[in-house]
């Protein structure tokens, strides 16, 4: 494990063009659950299982249901960046780090300080009603009972249209623009390191195939489809591994 280390501080330290692509492992630090671990969501019980209720068709067909879970499971606002997503900014902001390209829709990494992220599966805290467009953030979501509704005027009264967050749910195309931008930053990387991702979710783990650069880091703390690819396996916590970089 230390020389694993050790060799992620050289690549670190001589690569100058780094792309970082991540999924819920790089959260799971900072106490947000992940849907495909032993203790993820996918292991939990609910009356309906939640690939199921996060899907577009349970969305249009049972709002209130939708929304129920959305609030408890996926409205994490108060949780606080990790060691992870800290050293990545940092990264980024020593001139390392061109991208962080995510999977997470929690917003942590801007949160402590990146600036170019790019989200595959959106993000908690945009949300638009359906009808008129109108922009509400994640608190407002948080808040509102039941279906949250635009409050905007329209007419002699309200708008009333439903409020939807802008994550990409299941049955739902990821957009094309961030695809774009992801698979241009990693097919122009030196260095793509891998972290806290299983690689199971497709078509954003089918970005990695675009990577033509010098080393493929992999960072994770189980077996993932890609670690035979890579130029450097670091099994264990992202945070604590991260954490330890010197830039």
């Amino acid at each position: 494990m230390e020389d694993s280390r050790k060799k992620l501080q050289e690549i670190i330290s001589e690569c100058s063009n780094i792309v970082f692509f991540g999924g819920a492992g790089v959260s799971t630090e900072s106490g947000i659950p992940d849907f495909r671990s032993v203790d993820g969501l996918y292991h939990q019980k609910y009356k309906y299982p939640p690939e199921t209720i996060l899907s577009h068709s349970f969305f249009v067909q049972n709002k209130k249901e939708f929304f129920r879970f959305y609030r408890d499971k996926m409205l994490c606002l108060d949780a606080e960046p990790n060691a992870a997503h800290r050293k990545l900014a940092e990264m980024e902001e020593k001139g390392k780090l061109k991208a962080v390209i995510t999977q997470n829709i929690d917003g942590l990494h801007q949160k402590a300080g990146s600036r170019e992220v790019l989200e595959l599966h959106g993000s908690i805290h945009r949300n638009y009603c359906q009808k008129c467009g109108k922009e509400y953030p994640a608190e407002f979501i948080q808040k509102a009972e039941d279906i949250p509704r635009c409050i905007c005027s329209k007419g002699e009264g309200k708008c009333n249209g439903v409020i939807k967050p802008d994550v990409v749910l299941y049955e739902e195309s990821l957009n094309t623009k961030t695809m774009q931008d992801s698979v241009q930053y990693i097919s122009n990387a030196e260095a793509l390191i891998i972290g806290g991702t299983s690689l199971a979710v497709y078509p954003a783990a089918g970005l990695i195939d675009y990577f033509q650069g010098k080393y493929l880091v992999v960072i994770n703390k189980s077996p993932t489809p890609r670690d035979r690819y890579a130029d450097l396996l670091v099994q264990g916590s992202i945070g604590e591994i991260l954490g330890e970089i010197v830039v």
